[in-house]
């Protein structure tokens, strides 16, 4: 099974994702449009990734101009450019696996996978995030934005 994750940079927040049994750029490129739907627009959002074939083609290159997104890439062979999406996936694994190799069934590894993001976003907390949980931090952010307006 492979997992496409779409994540907020300032809230930790995982706004789209998309789990599917083959790393094709539909996984990506449907992952992207999840996000967009949570959203509600991803104009002017950056969207950064690797140097892989699925975020280099023409068809996820084309969806993110359709979304109003810019690309960006780190550089080849630097693993620090995704070290928060190499953090997510290494916790995702740990604490959904807790040292097993793999899931039962494709449909247990949905399942388990869909839990898992509810309670990241809902009601895990972040320390970097002060101690709250992405949504928490949103909502905050949001109530302190209209308050500056």
């Amino acid at each position: 099974m492979y997992l496409a994750t779409v994540l907020d940079v300032c809230s930790r927040r995982v706004v789209g994702w998309s789990i599917t049994d083959h790393m094709r750029t539909d996984v990506v490129v449907e992952a992207l449009e999840s996000a967009a739907m949570a959203r509600g627009s991803l104009d002017g959002a950056r969207m950064h990734t690797d140097h892989g074939v699925q975020y280099t083609s023409s068809q996820f290159q084309a969806v993110c101009r359709r979304l109003g997104v810019v690309q960006s890439m780190g550089r080849i062979g630097s693993s620090a450019d995704n070290a928060m999406v190499e953090s997510f996936n290494a916790t995702l694994k740990r604490e959904t696996l807790q040292g097993a190799k793999r899931w039962q069934s494709e449909a247990s590894c949905r399942a388990e996978v869909f839990r898992w993001i509810v309670r990241y976003n809902n009601w895990r907390k972040h320390s970097a995030l002060g101690y709250k949980s992405p949504v928490d931090f949103e909502g905050d952010y949001q109530v302190m934005m209209e308050f500056a307006a």
